[in-house]
């Protein structure tokens, strides 16, 4: 009967709720989510990813539209109401999502409208989209700091936006920088 038991428990904890594709949980670490619309996002996950090599997970994708499963092409045409943005998963004990705002206000300019460099259109606003009222106030608080610290002449444009559906860009833009490192990047670390 015990070996029955352990049986049922083991194919429960395993079979039952097989691991998902980006698992919300390591072990049993809870894994937190940030997502930031920045431009173009083949640089924004490049240099979050060099700058925070303990992130776990990153997927780049489409955020804040009215259609459903968009592609690059549908959003591309400024139409759709998306960002292009970064969705990435950390281990909240290894990374402050304070270090994350920072350094999502660093690689851009964050008082442009609807504009990254070269990049124009709604789909390149500087967004950060939360899914907790934490992720939120210290969203608010960060940028308060990064106004008066590097941008007192020029107001942030910055949105903080409540997270809405996540859609996952084509898999030719996944780490598009890593497999083309000659790939266009308007991004650079700005202080």
């Amino acid at each position: 009967m015990v070996w029955f038991a352990l049986f049922c428990l083991l194919y429960s904890s395993v079979f039952a709720n097989p691991p998902s594709e980006e698992p919300d949980q390591v072990g049993l670490i809870v894994l937190d989510t940030a997502t930031f619309g920045a431009g173009c996002f083949w640089g924004v996950e490049k240099l979050f990813k060099e700058a925070f090599p303990l992130i776990k997970h990153t997927k780049v994708g489409y955020m804040g539209g009215k259609q459903a499963k968009p592609t690059y092409e549908d959003v591309k045409q400024g139409t759709t109401g998306h960002v292009e943005v970064l969705q990435l998963r950390y281990d909240p004990r290894q990374i402050d999502y304070k270090d994350l705002v920072e350094f999502f206000f660093r690689i851009h300019d964050p008082t442009t409208v609807d504009r990254q460099g070269n990049d124009v259109g709604s789909q390149y606003r500087s967004v950060i989209f939360y899914s907790k009222k934490s992720h939120k106030n210290i969203a608010k608080e960060v940028m308060a700091d990064i106004q008066e610290k590097y941008y007192k002449d020029k107001p942030i444009a910055t949105k903080i936006e409540r997270e809405a559906d996540f859609w996952a860009a084509e898999e030719y833009h996944q780490r598009y920088l890593e497999k083309n490192p000659e790939g266009y990047c308007n991004h650079k670390l700005h202080w």
